[in-house]
């Protein structure tokens, strides 16, 4: 081969490599959809815990994964690849540890989740969903890493990137199941359904088909990465760095010193922040303000269908038009559609309910531009750090894209639990909330999503530098970037 063909030769993706690629983020899904849609919703209503401590709870853990998380980007950048690479191996060993620590966290047994254990319940939620952040965190930051060498061609990336996004939806979906149908109505002593003040039925939470649930998608995450696992290659075969003193921290300077790195790890944070935001949110305005829990998994759909269509015209959108382009305009729509909701606060539950639907689906059109894009602008941002300074950590980088995602889920706690306490939510067994609390719950459900996703809108546009022609220019430098790295025996292909 010429010497022009250093990406052809690390490129080439098959239909198997798409579908083991995905597969990856599908079984990490079906558990980290358990904390993401349930767990909030499992922690008020089953173990009874406050909002406050909920909230601090999950600040706490987002704390230890600022150190945690550059720890495991670093090992990921200077051990000694096995046989098998230096990103995959991980994917085997996190797969145990990962499916155990979901299930111990929706675990309830005799002193854990019952009355009058509150110090030996908040003890345990804090120690398992900590051990899952942990778990989580040694699959997720190789497999984002793995991107960079599985191809090195840009429109390959962004096939990746949609075959990672259908992933997570697939896996996202089981955990709907157990949101929608895992309640029963209340009854009184005499057996009589228990009515709120609007007239509805109350319906609470059960514990038994919610831990039956929890162990079967643990089960099946564990088995598909295994699967996953032997259907991926590394075809770029890096070699391991030689550890100097302050490498991490210059390698850390260099990611924050970029522009379209912390642009797209700023836009990644507030797009989880946002989606579990709802995700959570809406398993309290379902039950609660509509008493309509199927449609935790009506509104999924509608967020989620529109990728049957974009994973086939994306790919050729981003190329035509490009990834900052197309996105910036589909998240400033997600923008609109739940601030349209905001302004329809008021109308009468029952027609509203579809409406809300409607624009859901609207969002979710709008959010899926970014959503199976954004891998590939990670990637992108990477590959502009190496060709301006001839450095690539891709652990070391990922760890902190990663925390940044991490400063999203702490940034949805505080938007969930800070919502719940300033509407005086009431998790007492048996509790049955205010029409005042009611309307609160719906206003903030609408407009704290509208306000996340035009500030990422805002800095797709006005921020984030990769614009359709600078990463055609990108493509080509990196091209230059690889035969150098070859030639010094940095990598292998």
């Amino acid at each position: 081969m010429n010497e022009s063909s250093y990406i052809a030769r690390t490129s080439g993706l098959k239909a198997k490599d798409y579908t083991g690629y995905a597969m990856i983020d599908a079984a990490g899904c079906l558990v980290f959809s358990l904390v993401t849609v349930l767990l909030q919703k499992f922690y008020t209503d089953v173990f009874f815990l406050k909002p406050g401590f909920i909230m601090l709870m999950f600040i706490a853990a987002r704390i230890w994964d600022g150190i945690n998380d550059p720890i495991m980007g670093r090992i990921c950048d200077t051990v000694k690849p096995s046989r098998f690479g230096r990103y995959r191996p991980w994917i085997l060993y996190a797969a145990p540890f990962l499916a155990l620590s979901a299930v111990l966290m929706f675990l309830k047994f005799p002193g854990v989740g019952e009355d009058g254990h509150t110090v030996a319940t908040c003890v345990y939620a804090t120690a398992t969903y900590i051990f899952f952040g942990m778990a989580y965190t040694v699959l997720q930051i190789p497999y984002g890493s793995l991107a960079s060498v599985v191809t090195t061609d840009e429109h390959e990336r962004n096939r990746l990137s949609v075959a990672r996004s259908i992933g997570a939806a697939l896996g996202s979906i089981p955990v709907l199941l157990i949101a929608s149908f895992a309640y029963a109505p209340r009854v009184d002593e005499a057996g009589n359904k228990v009515l709120g003040e609007n007239g509805k039925v109350i319906t609470d939470l059960q514990y038994s088909p919610v831990i039956r649930g929890v162990v079967i998608m643990a089960v099946c995450s564990l088995i598909m990465l295994i699967i996953a696992f032997t259907m991926n290659r590394e075809r770029v075969k890096t070699r391991p760095q030689v550890p100097e003193k302050g490498a991490a921290l210059k390698a850390m300077r260099l990611l924050f010193k970029n522009r379209a790195f912390v642009a797209v790890s700023m836009v990644s944070m507030l797009l989880l922040s946002g989606q579990m935001f709802t995700q959570s949110f809406y398993t309290y305005l379902f039950d609660d303000y509509f008493h309509a829990n199927w449609m935790n998994l009506a509104t999924q759909a509608c967020t989620y269908s529109p990728m049957l269509v974009m994973m086939f015209l994306l790919p050729r959108m981003a190329k035509n038009i490009g990834k900052k382009e197309v996105t910036s305009v589909g998240v400033a729509a997600a923008a609109g559609a739940n601030l349209v909701l905001f302004f329809l606060r008021g109308m009468d539950p029952e027609p509203l309910k579809w409406i809300f639907l409607a624009l859901n689906f609207v969002s979710g059109c709008g959010l899926t531009t970014l959503v199976m894009q954004l891998w590939a602008m990670v990637t992108d941002s990477i590959d502009d750090i190496e060709v301006k300074t001839g450095s690539r950590d891709d652990g070391t980088a990922y760890s902190v894209f990663n925390f940044f995602r991490k400063l999203g889920q702490v940034l949805s706690a505080v938007c969930v639990n800070g919502a719940l306490m300033g509407m005086n939510y009431k998790v007492e067994k048996g509790a049955v909330q205010t029409p005042e609390n009611l309307h609160t719950m719906y206003d903030l459900a609408t407009l704290i999503p509208a306000l996340l996703f035009g500030l990422m809108a805002l800095i797709l546009f006005v921020w984030y530098p990769l614009s359709r022609r600078k990463v055609t220019e990108l493509q080509a430098l990196k091209e230059t970037a690889l035969k150098e790295s070859y030639e010094n025996r940095q990598i292998d292909i």
